[in-house]
């Protein structure tokens, strides 16, 4: 019976058992041997670790551990000793559920929740991020460039520091270089974003607007020239990525907001118009921020170089007309506007505050600004060849909704430099005086900041109404200017002259925001925007450039010009609206499929691993093939109350 009970407990019980106790069968009697072999098997089936001893033959049994002895003269023990044996290894089995499986208190929807909020919470800190950056960079840019043409523009300063430079030539030098440069923007800015990504383009463009800051510590031919030119380069590119970059964190809200749906899962396309609520709040929140630039950049004036600035008796001396009746910009202004010379270390703190706030807006870009794209969807966009990332914007200008916006791109740029410009000069300065000019642009960038919120409107209202209210302030305002003529040195008109800066706010935030928010809700094909926002900016730079050559115009033919390209925009419009209300079709080109290479790191489109290397490049030459020979797709509008536009062509990126 020992032998029995005892060959069951070695190691590997359920094979040596039987065998064991067939041995015991053969020296023992028949009844015996069955009662004995019932017990062997009991063990068998409930019991497995009671067979190990230790190196010197003594049963490891633990304590309270039923005996041999005892188990053969109860087989109940045996049974209990079995079941405790088990209950303790499903006791290690619940500690290891406790470490790697699901918590019994946890709630997947709950959590899911908290997951999807924490990246809506992040999509809003992106947009906060890149609008603090671009108030940053613009107000700083603004700011130096209006301390050093006033610096550079008095005759005894460029004769004391600099007698053997032609500082006034330099200046125009670097005017030319920042306006005339960006013509060139169309031809790299998409390829810019495409290669480096929407956050690294905006990463790179601020970077330049902080190596034009540090050009100024020291002033020579070979610094500023060169950094004014690499300016006029990183113009058009920072702008079309900013604009893109906020457009697209709308579209990720919305993902973020609606994951259940079933489109978001699957990475297609949203429904037309399902973000246009996110483009208009984000839009709204960007153009808030960013009109208070104006603002940022009068601080250097306000807290510096008003110190050292003649009053406007001696400025205005030699001022006879103001307003529409001058010519030019500002005759007569004296050559003299500073009583007293800054001294070079107080420049150079003020230059090295700029320098900070430059770099802290490419901090800004870097730590705070998330990537506008998943890593395989910048693959996507950049695999489609660079031929075609050069050539779309050309062919996205044959849609007619683009071109019948291009006359309100070009007096967005005509409408911003003139109030800088010929505006708080000619009616501004000359009135009130150079000291008085930081407040009037002040006035300008409150209004615009507090203004842009008007532009939620959309959200309540049909879409046309911001640009066309904007469009009415202005030609209300160009309308007032064309007949005003303001006395020089009379200090009295300041009330309507600050009015007058305050409704330009207004339309110039009703003008930006409204085209933004346009762009965003007839271009909501993410593969698009890029394209978009660069044409929308080129052609605004190019009227920027328009407005520097014009200087020398007279002041109505300016105020004509510019109230002839307000009704041209309000009226081409107009007729873009009627014609989507009557359902035209516009044509859009198609974007190739992404080729992926074959080598390095594979990504693959589809779950269809089977093509070889050489059956996909030929299957992509056959996709190429079909896409050049249909290019250009009829969309048929459809307008749902004119405030929607049709489907694109097919849902991609899923």
């Amino acid at each position: 019976m020992g032998c029995g009970v005892m060959g069951c407990r070695v190691m590997g019980c359920q094979h040596r058992g039987a065998g064991c106790g067939g041995a015991k069968h053969a020296g023992a009697g028949s009844g015996d041997a069955g009662h004995k072999q019932h017990k062997v098997l009991g063990c068998q089936a409930q019991v497995q670790d009671f067979g190990v001893r230790d190196t010197h033959g003594s049963p490891l049994t633990p304590p309270g551990r039923p005996t041999d002895a005892a188990m053969e003269e109860d087989p109940s023990r045996c049974q209990d000793a079995a079941k405790l044996a088990a209950g303790e290894g499903l006791g290690a089995e619940v500690q290891l559920d406790d470490v790697v499986g699901t918590h019994p208190e946890y709630n997947e929807e709950e959590e899911e929740q908290k997951y999807f909020r924490r990246k809506r919470l992040g999509v809003v800190k992106n947009v906060l991020a890149a609008s603090l950056a671009a108030t940053l960079t613009y107000g700083v840019y603004l700011g130096l460039l209006q301390m050093q043409l006033i610096l550079h523009y008095d005759e005894t300063y460029r004769e004391v520091k600099y007698s053997n430079m032609e500082l006034e030539d330099i200046d125009r030098k670097v005017l030319m270089g920042i306006n005339v440069t960006p013509v060139a923007a169309l031809l790299y800015t998409p390829v810019l974003i495409r290669f480096f990504g929407t956050k690294w383009t905006m990463f790179l463009a601020v970077g330049i607007y902080a190596l034009f800051v540090s050009s100024n510590y020291w002033e020579r031919y070979f610094t500023l020239v060169p950094s004014a030119v690499a300016i006029g380069v990183a113009i058009v590119p920072l702008w079309a990525s900013v604009g893109h970059y906020i457009t697209r964190m709308a579209q990720k809200y919305y993902e973020y907001a609606n994951y259940k749906e079933e489109h978001v899962q699957e990475q297609r396309q949203a429904p037309r118009g399902a973000c246009s609520t996110y483009i208009v709040v984000f839009q709204t929140i960007f153009y808030t921020c960013f009109h208070l630039s104006f603002v940022c950049a009068q601080m250097p004036m306000l807290f510096f170089l008003n110190n050292y600035l003649y009053q406007l008796n001696h400025t205005l001396y030699g001022v006879k007309h103001c307003g529409t009746l001058s010519h030019g910009t500002l005759p007569g202004f004296n050559k003299t506007v500073l009583h007293s010379l800054p001294r070079s270390v107080n420049l150079i703190i003020v230059e090295s505050v700029l320098m900070a706030a430059a770099f802290l807006a490419m901090l800004v870009v870097l730590l705070l600004c998330g990537s506008a794209y998943r890593p395989t969807e910048e693959i996507d966009l950049r695999s489609i060849g660079w031929g075609n990332i050069f050539q779309l914007p050309f062919k996205h200008m044959r849609d007619y909704r683009l071109r019948h916006l291009l006359p309100f791109f070009i007096y967005s740029g005509f409408e911003v430099l003139f109030v800088c410009t010929g505006f708080s000069l000619n009616y501004g300065v000359c009135a009130l005086g150079l000291e008085k000019l930081a407040y009037l642009l002040m006035a300008y960038g409150f209004s615009a900041s507090v203004c842009s919120s008007l532009a939620l409107c959309t959200l309540r209202l049909r879409r046309q109404c911001p640009l066309l209210a904007g469009a009415f302030v202005h030609a209300a305002i160009l309308v007032t200017l064309f007949c005003w003529a303001p006395e020089p040195r009379h200090v009295v008109q300041a009330p309507l002259l600050y009015s007058i800066a305050v409704l330009w706010g207004m339309g110039s935030a009703l003008n930006k925001t409204g085209i933004s928010i346009l762009l965003g809700m007839l271009y909501e094909d993410k593969e698009r925007q890029d394209f978009v926002f660069t044409i929308y900016h080129w052609w605004q730079a190019l009227a920027i450039f328009t407005v520097y050559l014009w200087s020398g115009l007279p002041m109505k033919a300016k105020l004509s010009i510019m109230l002839l390209a307000l009704g041209l925009a309000a009226g081409s419009y107009l007729w873009m609206e009627r014609k989507l209300a009557q359902r035209v079709a516009y044509r859009l080109p198609r974007i190739p499929r992404p080729r992926h290479k074959m080598k390095g790191y594979r990504y693959l489109e589809d779950d269809d691993s089977d093509e070889t290397a050489s059956e996909g490049e030929g299957a992509s030459r056959r996709q190429d093939e079909d896409d050049d020979d249909e290019d250009d797709h009829q969309h048929p509008a459809e307008a749902d109350g004119g405030d929607e536009l049709p489907k694109d062509e097919r849902e991609r990126m899923g």
